[in-house]
């Protein structure tokens, strides 16, 4: 058996087995066929970034140096490479395991049409060489190692002295473990965290894609979603990919706000800003079969309208003008079945446009923002934060 996945049959789909990285980690004993060794896998990439940092610092003397940021207390540093780095790590198995029966959902619960399904072939076939481009991925490693290393000079690296650099007037000096940092560590975690929204543009293209067949929609399904509520729910896949993205940027802030002496509450827009946005990455896709919904939702209160009135007509002329005669309302049928139409109207009144719901949303912020939380630390005691909670709860 060889690391590549195959397609056993249509919806024999993988989001992330496959690319040469994933082939390299399979080669390497880091990795199996279908992403087993999860904790050897993430223990060696995080000590491979982060433990020549350590020895470096230490040779140097710069754990506790006299620098305006000696290496143990670079909170945004091991935030990035101690806690980021495993979850987007952990994160290939659960979107594995997650995905590939979403993917399956299309063609099980018949939104995809026999007719159709050549089709559905086809751009999970277009998804998966695109998932397994040498090029695709040599190219993100040139950008990470260009555009993403001058980014870093640029905007990111502290413009005074620190464990990993020494600024004066020519520029940036970077010590030994600042070689490392700048050159491996830095490169290697941009290169996993992009490789993921290059996934998630892959996952992108495939709903798009299915979106354009002719999907069998339900708009009394009771999802709310035409059947295809499963999508939104699948959206909790992503989850440790949004919660590594909120621990990077609540190491950002700690960092600004207790080295230098910047505001929490400077950094509030900021976080609901960009927790928008990372919750937009996740669920925006799903907005490709907005258009199919709507059509789904348009003709099902057409035909449950036209159903409900000639019921209802009939169902007037009977118990209201005609009376019944000889037979006893209570009981009858009729009632129950008048009961069912309604619901099922209403059912199709109430179909949304997206394929997920609002809480879905609102969990993914949670879990976005979530990181940030300890940081109220800094504006507050734990007691006062702990008082202020029980008397907001009870």
């Amino acid at each position: 058996m060889t690391a590549s996945a195959t397609l056993k049959e249509p919806s024999d789909f993988s989001l992330v087995l496959g690319g040469p990285l994933y082939q390299m980690l399979w080669r390497a004993h880091l990795s199996g066929s279908v992403l087993e060794l999860l904790g050897r896998r993430a223990l060696v990439i995080t000590l491979f970034a982060w433990l020549p940092l350590l020895l470096l610092s230490a040779f140097e003397g710069h754990l506790f140096g006299s620098q305006n940021l000696n290496f143990l207390y670079d909170i945004e540093s091991h935030v990035r490479l101690l806690i980021a780095l495993p979850l987007l790590i952990l994160a290939e198995l659960i979107v594995h395991r997650r995905i590939g029966p979403v993917v399956k959902g299309f063609l099980e619960r018949g939104v995809v049409t026999v007719v159709d399904t050549p089709k559905f072939s086809a751009a999970i076939g277009a998804a998966t060489r695109t998932r397994d481009s040498l090029w695709l991925e040599f190219g993100l490693m040139l950008f990470v190692l260009t555009v993403g290393h001058w980014i870093w000079r640029q905007g990111v690296a502290m413009r005074a002295a620190s464990w990993y650099a020494t600024p004066d007037r020519t520029g940036i000096h970077l010590t030994l473990a600042g070689y490392w940092f700048c050159f491996v560590s830095i490169p290697f975690f941009q290169f996993i965290l992009l490789r993921w929204y290059l996934r998630l543009a892959i996952w992108f293209q495939l709903l798009w894609r299915v979106s354009r067949l002719n999907l069998r929609l339900l708009p009394t399904h009771p999802d709310r979603a035409g059947g295809i509520g499963f999508l939104g729910r699948s959206s909790y896949a992503f989850a440790p990919i949004l919660f590594a993205q909120g621990t990077l940027l609540a190491g950002l802030i700690a960092s600004r706000v207790l080295y230098q002496g910047e505001s929490l509450m400077s950094f509030k827009l900021s976080l609901i800003a960009l927790a928008g946005f990372f919750v937009l990455v996740i669920l925006g896709p799903l907005i490709v079969f907005t258009p199919e919904l709507a059509r789904a939702k348009r003709r099902g209160l057409s035909e449950y309208g036209t159903l409900a009135a000639v019921y209802v007509a009939d169902f007037h002329e009977k118990w209201v003008r005609g009376g019944a005669r000889g037979e006893d309302i209570m009981g009858t049928a009729d009632i129950q079945s008048l009961a069912d139409l309604g619901n099922s109207y209403a059912v199709v009144r109430e179909m949304r446009l997206v394929p997920f719901a609002l809480n879905d949303v609102v969990r993914l912020a949670i879990t976005t923002a979530a990181p940030a939380l300890p940081l109220l630390l800094t504006i507050m005691p734990l007691e006062e934060l702990v008082t202020r909670l029980l008397k907001t709860i009870f």
